[in-house]
């Protein structure tokens, strides 16, 4: 009988066809040999849709070598193609239209506003998600301002910070905005006071390629600055159950409205992270508990309004209060803060969560 062959499905990050994660994937076409399973990579740019065949890359550990290898379409798929705009991500569109009888892990997660209005339907969720408009005008941000004093303004399809603006009202200047952020390339913009009356201008320029939302601002810049926020993986296990793999917390870089990694933020342990922000271990224990059981109840609610998923990255604000906020769901995420804080059995899990699921999956296919 032969093994059931797992693929995960990427996108080329340049014209010379590299790829993100290289080094996540050789872990885990590493895991699925051991647990039984074939593991390929591959593009819809791979893809002959008339042979019905994929030119896949394989990795072999023995000899630390990447290879080609045409292969018939995998009986498994896992999706890790970001969202972008770009013909490639089109063409994944395209691959999934044309072969959604196969079996996926995970099915597209909606954008940001979606996911919000979603959650915000739900009474029991209500209470943990921070006022979200979906911007059309200035006055959107003016309402908020009035209400809060800080915004987020975010694009509906970003990932990693990018294109994300903090707008803030200082007493000491009543007619201006102050305003942050991270341009579409992750770089920090110049920090400055804009006039009210040309926030307009500002949004026009600053907006003309996306949608955005304009998200409450929740306080949450340590003492030395920098902002952090804390980002939980859950995942399917090799059970078909969810479970959290790991909560970790996240500092950002000098002057970055965001924590991201990759815009030069770093891992923090969650704990560690909490005993600095609110100190009283009581405190923490009670806001750890309750934090993780609303994000079992928050992915298990997503998986039914979107249909099957493998894995989901929360990113929780904690006020100085200890109450929580959830900022974002990220359907595609990456394991590197585990790593960041040297939590090997955390990464390890992460990596393999994914094959054991595929694996149970199969298994359980079969026997129908």
């Amino acid at each position: 009988m032969s093994k059931p062959l797992l693929g995960i499905l990427t996108l080329y990050k340049n014209k010379r066809k590299e790829i993100e994660e290289r080094h996540v994937y050789e872990k885990m076409i590493v895991a699925g040999h051991q647990l039984d399973m074939d593991v390929c990579v591959f593009t819809p740019q791979d893809v002959d849709h008339t042979r019905k065949k994929v030119h896949a890359m394989v990795y072999h550990s023995n000899t630390g070598v990447w290879t080609r290898k045409w292969s018939l379409l995998p009986d498994l798929i896992f999706d890790r193609c970001r969202n972008q705009r770009s013909a490639q991500f089109s063409s994944m569109k395209h691959f999934r239209a044309k072969f959604g009888h196969l079996t996926f892990l995970n099915q597209p997660l909606r954008n940001k506003w979606k996911i919000y209005k979603m959650l915000s339907h739900s009474p029991e969720f209500r209470k943990v998600l921070p006022d979200t408009v979906l911007y059309s005008e200035p006055q959107d941000i003016y309402n908020m301002l009035n209400k809060v004093g800080m915004v987020y303004v975010k694009p509906i399809n970003g990932t990693g910070g990018r294109g994300i603006l903090r707008l803030e009202r200082k007493k000491n200047h009543p007619n201006y905005l102050y305003v942050e952020g991270r341009n579409r390339n992750r770089r920090v913009i110049r920090p400055q006071y804009v006039k009210l009356n040309r926030l307009r201008t500002y949004m026009k320029a600053w907006a003309q390629q996306d949608r955005y939302i304009v998200q409450r601002g929740i306080a949450l810049k340590l003492s030395n600055g920098k902002v952090h926020d804390y980002r939980m993986l859950v995942q399917k296990d090799e059970y078909g159950k969810w479970s959290i793999t790991g909560s970790v917390g996240r500092v950002g870089a000098h002057n970055s409205v965001t924590s991201n990694l990759h815009g030069g933020g770093h891992a923090v342990p969650m704990r560690a992270l909490l005993q600095r922000w609110i100190g009283d271990q009581r405190r923490i224990d009670s806001i750890q508990h309750n934090v993780e059981k609303e994000g079992i109840r928050i992915v298990k609610f997503l998986e039914k309004k979107c249909g099957s998923l493998c894995e989901l990255a929360l990113d929780w604000a904690i006020d100085k209060q200890g109450r929580y906020w959830l900022l974002e769901v990220n359907p595609k995420p990456s394991r590197e803060v585990f790593k960041g804080i040297g939590d090997k059995a955390a990464y390890h899990k992460a990596v393999i969560q994914p094959i054991r699921y595929a694996k149970w999956i199969y298994m359980n296919k079969s026997k129908r």
